[in-house]
């Protein structure tokens, strides 16, 4: 199998996190069974419980030492115990790396796991999956009658029966191991062993819920609040909240409670209660992501929960102005922002009238987004009108047409050009030149005359702005001393209901 450095370090890095979140799952697991054979003694009926967490750990600790042991013999070097390779010695540190010695070879997988010593086929592989059966069957037997069904569904052992038989292979240690490289095969087995060590831990959750172990923490579905004395401040004012994780009756030392925002921790008091607060400095919706995490003092789990929330900052005043100027283009989005100080934005109605066909509408950010159809005349400018608690507004705007767009060709409008340069250029494309908002203009066409000594006009009549094959053949006729009038070009834009006029050009050909 021919497999690249940067897959043997994937593998090596997945293999890592497996042995480190076994690593956390045993820490994990061993704070358990004392809290189960505490919360036993409350009732007698109870002690059968507590009397199944030595039986159901030491199923889980021989099946994890079994993997380890396999693990171990085909990493381990013939002079430690085992018949692999060994990882890599450092002279110089005097140290073992955590490189394997033969991290590609595939010859100790599949004799050991799949051949067998005496190459029968009877490899550890089928012995290992036979111990991974009869433990999750050992495991299920502790489990009272009427719960194994659910409690079936949480065990983490699977062995996938499915896959090696629709590929044809032999058996599954086959599918598995044979001829895959040895650093492949480590994460498989720590696999494993998390699946070994993960049911445990829902084993011995099993056990603390039968006891009413988990009933020391009175915690059900969880959010953070936040509490301000009022949502709208003035700018300068201080914005105050209370943060807290809603069902919690207390905070005890035991439960680890913590409030931050924006990754800054928060105090809290007793109550398990933090108080957040800031100047606002700025106009507009200000928004904070609060957290909370809470350690469960049985488990030793720690969850997270996380909200974002705002508040609104304004001045004392009624301001409505075109973000761009004080003027409504037809065919374009026109930006207008609207505020009204000491009134929360849900509370303000924002609407149209007069002239020009407009009609507004609000945009995520708070802004608005105006568009008219047709000019206004004067006294007849559109309005955009602002009702809110206790303040009315309103503002004209004039509506008109994009401006004339300036026709171009390459970089110039007419005079001199290389007939080199005049041969390449595409067509004819208009320009809207100090025009801030985002609209484009199409040439609808244009008649050409090429104008050669002592020769007779030639003319062309040009639909679109690229040439037509009759214009693109004049053009290719240039020659130093010819003139070229592009004459009656037209351009229709955005909200234009006919095209337009926009003049002519003349280039002298050097």
């Amino acid at each position: 199998m021919n497999v690249s450095a940067e897959v043997f370090n994937a593998f090596k890095m997945v293999d890592k996190g497996l042995i480190k979140s076994n690593a956390a799952l045993d820490k994990a697991n061993g704070s358990l069974p004392e809290a189960i054979k505490s919360g036993a003694k409350k009732k007698a009926s109870l002690a059968k419980y507590a009397e199944l967490v030595d039986p159901g750990r030491q199923l889980s600790s021989d099946m994890n030492d079994y993997i380890q042991s396999i693990l171990d013999t085909m990493i381990k070097t013939p002079e430690e115990g085992g018949a692999g390779k060994g990882y890599v010695f450092d002279e110089e540190n005097q140290i073992y790396t955590d490189e394997l010695k033969a991290k590609k070879d595939y010859d100790i997988t599949t004799r050991l796991l799949v051949d067998g010593p005496n190459a029968d086929g009877n490899g550890i592989g089928e012995k290992l999956k036979a111990k991974l059966y009869k433990y999750k069957s050992d495991i299920l037997e502790l489990v009272d009658e009427e719960d194994r069904e659910a409690f079936e569904k949480q065990i983490a052992v699977k062995i996938d029966e499915d896959s090696w038989e629709k590929k044809g292979k032999p058996s599954w240690s086959h599918f598995n191991f044979s001829h895959m490289p040895l650093q492949a095969v480590l994460p498989i087995f720590s696999k494993f062993q998390n699946d070994v060590k993960s049911t445990e831990s829902a084993f011995l959750n099993y056990l603390a819920g039968k006891v009413g172990t988990t009933t020391d923490v009175v915690l059900d579905k969880f959010t953070v609040v936040s509490a301000p004395e009022k949502s709208y401040i003035i700018k300068g004012e201080k914005y105050k909240a209370d943060l807290f994780l809603s069902a919690f009756a207390g905070a005890d030392s035991k439960t680890g409670i913590s409030i931050s925002v924006n990754g800054r921790r928060l105090n809290t008091n007793k109550e398990g209660i933090a108080t957040f607060e800031e100047t606002a400095n700025q106009l507009g919706v200000r928004k904070y992501n609060a957290s909370a995490s809470i350690t469960n003092p049985v488990t030793g789990e720690t969850q997270t929960f996380k909200k974002e929330f705002s508040y609104e900052v304004g001045e004392r005043s009624v301001a409505i102005s075109a973000a761009k100027m004080n003027v409504f283009y037809i065919g374009v989005d026109n930006p207008v922002e609207v505020s009204a100080a000491g009134v929360p934005s849900n509370q303000i109605k924002v609407s149209m009238g007069g002239g020009g066909g407009g009609t507004i509408n609000k945009n995520g950010d708070g802004t608005y987004t105006v568009r008219v159809t047709s000019p206004t005349p004067k006294g007849q400018e559109a309005k955009v009108n602002v009702s809110a608690p206790g303040m009315n507004a309103s503002k004209d705007f004039r509506a008109k047409r994009i401006p004339d767009p300036v026709p171009k060709l390459s970089k110039s409008r007419g005079g001199g050009m290389g007939s080199g340069e005049f041969k390449v250029q595409p067509g004819v494309f208009p320009v809207l030149e100090n025009f801030d908002f985002d609209a484009k203009c199409n040439v609808v066409g244009f008649r050409l005359v090429r104008v050669a000594k002592r020769q007779d006009p030639q003319f062309a009549v040009n639909r679109g702005g690229k040439y037509s094959p009759e214009a693109a053949s004049l053009v290719k006729k240039a020659t130093p001393g010819d003139k070229y009038f592009y004459e009656d070009i037209k351009c229709k834009c955005p909200g234009d209901p006919a095209p337009r006029d926009i003049g002519q050009m003349v280039f002298n050909i050097r």
